[in-house]
C-alpha cells in the first residue's frame, strides 16, 4: 500500500466516522423528546454531515479518480465505508443516543485535538474548523449523560444499560491497522494509543459526576475500519442512497 493510498483511506475513514453518525442523528429530526433538543440533535448531525463534506472532498482529491464528495457518500458499497461500528448502531432510545454521542464526541475531540498537528495542511485545517464543532457536541452530551445519570432511578437505570451495551464497541476507535500506522510514521495521524488514555479519563470523570458505574474493558467488536458492518448498515445506506441510485445526477 503506498502512503497516497493509505491517506485516501484514512481520510475517508475519518469522514465515514461523521457521515455515518450524521446520518443516524438525523433520525430524530421531527422526533426529538422535547423541541429543544429535536433541533439540537438536528444541528449536530448538519455538523457532522459538514464534517464529512469537507473530508469527503478532499478524499475525492487525493484518489484522483474523479469522484467528489457526493460519489464517495451515495455511491459506494457497503464494504468501502470505513466508519467504526458505534456510529451504526441504531438509536434505539434517548438514552442510547445520548450515550453512543458521549463516548464518540469525547474520542472525535481529542482526535481532532492531535490532527491539529497533522504535517498535511488540509487535514489539521478541517481539524481546526471542526473542533470549534465537537467541542460543543462533547460538552452537550456530557451534560445530558450527567442529568440523566443523577436523575431518576429510570433515567439511570436506562443511560447505565446503554453505557454498558455499547462498551464493546469503543474499543475500534482506538485499534491501530495498517493504515492508522502508515499515517502516524509519516506525521500525517494521530496516535491512538496516546489518545486512549485520555479518553478514559476523561470519560470516567463525566461517568463518575454522573454516579454511573464505568465498565470494564473486555472483548471488544471490530470490523468497521475494514468494511466489515453490523446488520444495520445495510438499512442505513437503503435510505441515505436511495435517491442518488434511482434518479442518478438528479438536481432540485
Amino acid at each position: 500500500m503506498t502512503q497516497n493510498e493509505a491517506l485516501f483511506k484514512y481520510v475517508t475513514q475519518i469522514g465515514d466516522n461523521s457521515l455515518i453518525l450524521g446520518q443516524r442523528l438525523a433520525e430524530w429530526c421531527g422526533h426529538g423528546p422535547v423541541l429543544e433538543e429535536d433541533i439540537a440533535l438536528t444541528n449536530t448531525a448538519l455538523d457532522l454531515v459538514g464534517q464529512a463534506t469537507s473530508l469527503l472532498k478532499y478524499a475525492g482529491e487525493i484518489e484522483g479518480k474523479g469522484r467528489n464528495e457526493d460519489d464517495l457518500a451515495f455511491l459506494r458499497f457497503e464494504y468501502d465505508y470505513r466508519n467504526v461500528l458505534l456510529c451504526e448502531l441504531p438509536n434505539t432510545d434517548y438514552a442510547y443516543t445520548l450515550a453512543r454521542q458521549f463516548l464518540f464526541d469525547h474520542f472525535n475531540y481529542l482526535f481532532y485535538q492531535e490532527l491539529l498537528a497533522s504535517e498535511d495542511k488540509q487535514l489539521a485545517a478541517i481539524a481546526e474548523k471542526s473542533l470549534k464543532e465537537v467541542t460543543y457536541h462533547r460538552r452537550r452530551s456530557s451534560e445530558w449523560l450527567i442529568r440523566l445519570g443523577d436523575g431518576t432511578k429510570e433515567s439511570h437505570d436506562r443511560i447505565q444499560l446503554a453505557i454498558n451495551d455499547l462498551w464493546e464497541y469503543t474499543g475500534e476507535m482506538f485499534n491501530e491497522g495498517d493504515i492508522e500506522q502508515i499515517m502516524f510514521a509519516a506525521g500525517i495521524g494521530v496516535n491512538l494509543s496516546k489518545i486512549k488514555a485520555l479518553w478514559d479519563a476523561n470519560v470516567a470523570e463525566v461517568l463518575e459526576s454522573a454516579t454511573i458505574a464505568m465498565p470494564q474493558d473486555g472483548f471488544m467488536q471490530l470490523g468497521g475500519k475494514i468494511g466489515r458492518h453490523t446488520e444495520y448498515m445495510g438499512f442505513i445506506l437503503a435510505e441515505m442512497q436511495y435517491m442518488q441510485r434511482a434518479y442518478p445526477n438528479c438536481e432540485w
